[in-house]
């Protein structure tokens, strides 16, 4: 499974309003991120660029009456506390030979996974040092739930707690390409992580459907923690550059 297009991009991930304390993660290449932005013109301004990337073959004819769609996607996201809300996009085709540190991009016909990443900050009133009371009260909450896989995690950055949720949906005929009622079955991936400055807890949620592909889909969610950081990637570099 390989990126459908072009896509690699440091995040740095602050709530649209910008009263919480900033995240830093790296998306994998082929997450598209939505125009989550403080405000009307700053949407805009990403809703563009973010449809001429999704539509790379396009031209202004679909880019100019898709990125006010987008834009008001992302105004009503972020609205709900999301901070960052991307589609990631692979090719599910057969890589075959290729130039060696060359990827062939594929068609879409050729067959595509789809999942949607996002990162909702919520207050959590905690103090710095109080993280793994935080963690501890996640797992013994979601724990509670059958339904629930819920397991603790320490990561660079701290104590997290990931659950993984299955749910499996009736689809009558008329929804489906067969003509004829099926089943659907999605799985979430929610990873809960306080942080360590306070008071505030990021939850990252990686939903899909394209659950044949749960195994890479699984490993681009456990890629995004291990770079989760709470202090920016560069200032980090200089001051160990300095040490």
């Amino acid at each position: 499974m390989i990126p459908a297009a072009d896509s690699t991009h440091a995040q740095h991930v602050s709530a649209a309003d910008g009263n919480v304390p900033p995240l830093w993660f790296l998306a994998p290449e082929g997450f598209f991120a939505l125009p989550i932005a403080a405000t009307p013109e700053e949407r805009s301004e990403r809703a563009l660029s973010f449809v001429q990337e999704l539509y790379s073959r396009g031209d202004e004819s679909i880019w100019e009456p898709a990125a006010p769609y987008y834009a008001a996607i992302a105004e009503l996201m972020g609205d709900t506390g999301v901070s960052y809300a991307a589609m990631g996009l692979f090719s599910t085709a057969e890589e075959g030979d290729s130039p060696a540190g060359q990827v062939i991009r594929h068609e879409p016909a050729e067959g595509i996974a789809q999942c949607a990443l996002t990162v909702a900050i919520a207050p959590t009133n905690h103090a710095g040092t109080d993280t793994d009371v935080v963690a501890q009260g996640v797992l013994a909450t979601l724990s509670s739930d059958p339904f629930n896989n819920a397991i603790w995690l320490d990561l660079p950055c701290g104590p997290a707690v990931l659950c993984i949720t299955l749910r499996e949906y009736d689809l009558s005929a008329e929804l489906t390409a067969g003509g004829e009622d099926t089943k659907l079955l999605t799985g979430q991936i929610q990873v809960h992580v306080p942080f360590p400055t306070g008071p505030c807890t990021a939850i990252f949620t990686l939903y899909t459907a394209s659950m044949d592909h749960w195994t890479e889909i699984y490993g681009l969610m456990s890629a995004v923690l291990q770079t989760v950081s709470f202090v920016d990637p560069a200032e980090a570099l200089t001051e160990q550059g300095g040490a």
